[in-house]
């Protein structure tokens, strides 16, 4: 301390002399009033600061409690508000949820405003594969509704159910319609099955009926082809002339016949293999035994003008070797067209074979009269 005190003193006793030393009391008192009175000067307004601040602090505490007491009013006021914003807020998320169900339920038992389109269409408006999208998603709304039906939303589902199968009978009578009309252009005498036939055959395998009108109907054109065809390759030959018209060479009955069978094993071939490929997503069973009764239909139309040609030829009596060679040739060829087409081409098959055991009956016919000659001669 006593060292604090000679370095506080030495700050303004500079001089060490006779008069310093006598007003040295005097000076360290006038320098503790001036200390003082500079102490008390700056606490005034350090007091002035905190008067201050405590005014702003009690106008603060003011404005708060008016604060605090209107929103004590304005919540009094408007409790029954947040009450019912809080009842609709809960309205709201059930309202939403319901929404969210029904949105699920329609996409999934309902069909959307195109598929509706595709599916009832027009009259002139052609099949696309996006017909069969909606038609499969008709079935599979069919298919899912039952499971209502074990529920407690008997109506809704049976509803649906009543809903899908009229629309279902729609398309199906539009796509049969389709598929008839498509049939009946296939006149030609090569035709090809667009993929969409395909499809069609395939959806129609799930109405029986309408499965097989439309396979008539196939077979009634083709077989309309075959027979328009087959005169033709007789009358008038290829295009250009080639190959020639198969009466050119009715001078020679072997050839003539085998032209004809020949060109007869061709279109059968043909016509199984049309058949095969509109069938060919068909999953029902039997169809192999459809394709060989169509193309049984279709061979039909020319068994008569075959038969009569054929008839001609053996009649005319070319002789015992030409007549045993038609006869083979009969043979051969009753079998390899029911190797194609099995057995259900019935009545080509049938004429065929007519002609091989009428071929054999003038063949032995005239080895006997030949031989009776020979026997007249000796």
């Amino acid at each position: 301390e006593m060292l604090e005190a000679l370095k506080a003193l030495s700050t303004f006793f500079v001089e060490n002399s006779l008069r310093t030393r006598r007003n040295l009391r005097g000076d360290i008192e006038r320098r503790s009033l001036a200390i003082n009175e500079e102490f008390v000067h700056i606490f005034k307004q350090v007091k002035e600061e905190l008067e201050s601040i405590n005014e702003d602090v009690q106008a603060m505490s003011s404005c708060c409690e008016d604060m605090s007491s209107r929103l004590k009013a304005a919540k009094e006021q408007t409790q029954d508000l947040i009450v019912k914003t809080t009842k609709l807020q809960a309205e709201n998320q059930r309202l939403e949820m319901k929404a969210q169900v029904a949105d699920a339920f329609i996409a999934k038992f309902q069909l959307t405003p195109d598929e509706m389109n595709l599916l009832r269409g027009t009259k002139d408006e052609p099949i696309t594969e996006d017909f069969f999208k909606a038609l499969g998603r008709v079935k599979q709304i069919h298919d899912d509704v039952k499971i209502l039906l074990r529920t407690n939303q008997q109506r809704a589902g049976l509803e649906i159910m009543e809903q899908m199968a009229l629309l279902q009978e729609t398309s199906y009578e539009r796509l049969y319609r389709w598929t008839q009309n498509e049939c009946r252009t296939l006149t030609q005498e090569s035709c090809d099955i667009s993929p969409v036939l395909a499809q069609a055959m395939e959806a129609l395998q799930d109405r029986p009926v309408l499965y097989k009108y439309t396979l008539d109907e196939f077979g009634t054109a083709r077989r309309s082809a075959v027979v328009r065809g087959f005169i033709d390759a007789l009358t008038r030959g290829g295009l250009g002339g080639t190959p020639r018209p198969i009466e050119m060479h009715s001078h020679d009955p072997l050839r003539y016949v085998g032209d004809m069978l020949a060109w007869l094993h061709q279109a059968t071939a043909s016509e199984k293999e049309h058949l095969e490929a509109m069938l060919k997503l068909v999953t029902i069973q039997g169809v192999e035994e459809n394709i060989q009764e169509v193309v049984g239909h279709i061979t039909e139309g020319v068994c008569r003008p075959l038969k009569v040609r054929i008839e001609q030829v053996i009649v005319a009596e070319p002789g015992a070797v030409l007549l045993y060679k038609i006869s083979n040739l009969l043979k051969f060829y009753h079998h390899t067209i029911s190797g194609i087409v099995g057995n259900s081409a019935a009545t080509l098959l049938t004429t065929i074979e007519e002609m091989h055991l009428l071929s054999k009956k003038i063949f032995f016919n005239s080895l006997s009269l030949h031989a009776s000659k020979l026997m007249d001669k000796v």
